[in-house]
């Protein structure tokens, strides 16, 4: 079994709101993936599926090659699971919440725990509902790494976070991802610190997957493109399909190339536009895509309504 998750035209309805639907992905073994889509895309509701929180309306989904509807304890005992809204019992002080949380996993590792402690900087002795967002956080991730799991689950661990505390979790998941070869999989909406942690892309709108690859392939098929012609020109048509967002401005024409080869697209692009006095093509980060392509699907579904 080479896949943490695999899913399987999984969908879950409520009533008739299609939260997710016919979704077939494989997430590797020791792969960091992220599921990215705008609010509403059904990146919760995938993950509260998987991980048997809401049972499938379809199809299915296994997680380290169980079904999802049949996790238990051993299964449980492997995977850390942490949620933006996850709630911690605020009476409880830090060093109390972690020494319950020992007896429950047998492969805690007191080590690794203090580790992690001395990482964050948190406060034992401080009760949890003192703590701020940041520190809550903390005290939630290292009670799901403690016992080493084989999956890290993170839904939108880094929202309302500020800039320090999110670059300190990103760094400290990343060595231990190194250490401990894991499997991570995240959503989240901060696509910088995302670029910064993951190696594998998933993009999800409207509950369906639209494509999954690896970020460095994602990266290298995208190309923000600008032309200069001698005088005004207006977008030709047709406009090829694998060119988004097309903007014309006095002499310069822009779009986004989502299937950029190297001297093909040149090639393309110089034959569109024959009277050319400059092209340039320059790579984009994580961010611009995901606006990009958030913007194409937007537009599509104005078109279509």
């Amino acid at each position: 079994m080479n896949s943490a998750i695999s899913t399987d035209h999984l969908s879950h309805f409520y009533r008739k709101v299609e939260a997710v639907r016919d979704l077939t992905v494989e997430v590797p073994r020791g792969s960091l993936f992220a599921l990215l889509g705008p609010n509403g895309a059904g990146k919760t509701t995938t993950i509260h599926t998987l991980m048997n929180i809401l049972e499938p309306t379809s199809g299915r989904a296994e997680i380290l090659g169980v079904d999802s509807r049949r996790l238990g304890p051993e299964q449980l005992a492997r995977i850390g699971y942490v949620s933006e809204n996850q709630k911690l019992p605020g009476w409880m002080t830090v060093e109390r919440l972690l020494a319950f949380c020992k007896p429950l996993y047998p492969t805690w590792d007191d080590g690794l725990c203090n580790k992690l402690i001395r990482t964050f900087d948190l406060p034992l002795n401080r009760q949890i509902k003192s703590l701020s967002r940041g520190m809550r956080l903390k005290t939630a991730m290292i009670a799901a790494l403690a016992y080493r799991p084989s999956l890290l689950v993170l839904d939108e661990p880094f929202g309302g976070l500020d800039v320090a505390v999110r670059e300190e979790l990103v760094e400290g998941m990343l060595e231990l991802s190194e250490q401990e070869g894991w499997t991570l999989f995240i959503s989240s909406h901060d696509l910088e610190d995302i670029e910064n942690l993951v190696d594998h892309i998933g993009f999800i709108d409207n509950g369906r997957l639209l494509f999954s690859e690896d970020l460095e392939q994602l990266q290298a098929r995208f190309r923000e493109v600008e032309v200069t012609v001698p005088g005004p020109q207006q977008i030709p048509v047709p406009w090829p399909g694998d060119w988004l967002s097309p903007q014309a401005a006095g002499n310069v024409i822009r779009y986004i190339d989502s299937r950029y080869r190297e001297g093909e697209s040149e090639a393309y692009a110089r034959h569109m536009f024959p009277q050319a006095t400059n092209l340039s093509m320059s790579p984009m980060s994580l961010r611009s895509i995901f606006i990009s392509l958030t913007r194409r699907q937007r537009a599509a579904a104005g078109e279509g309504e």
